[in-house]
């Protein structure tokens, strides 16, 4: 699935990436809003990584999601 599909069932995904990253809150979820590189920069932030790391997590998600 690409980007763009995600980023138009955002409701419907929020769900599974709140399974793969269990401490983005609900708020941060919302301020998202199915955007990828403000996905990127919250788990960066949140977890305390490099923005490479993170990329390549969306990016491994956004390949297995099956939404």
């Amino acid at each position: 699935m690409n980007w763009d599909q995600i980023e138009g069932k955002w409701k419907q995904v929020k769900g599974q990436v709140k399974q793969q990253w269990g401490d983005l809150t609900d708020d941060e979820l919302d301020s998202i809003d199915g955007k990828r590189d403000v996905l990127v920069g919250k788990i960066q932030e949140r977890y305390g990584i490099a923005r490479e790391k993170a990329e390549e997590q969306v990016q491994s998600f956004e390949t297995s999601c099956n939404c």
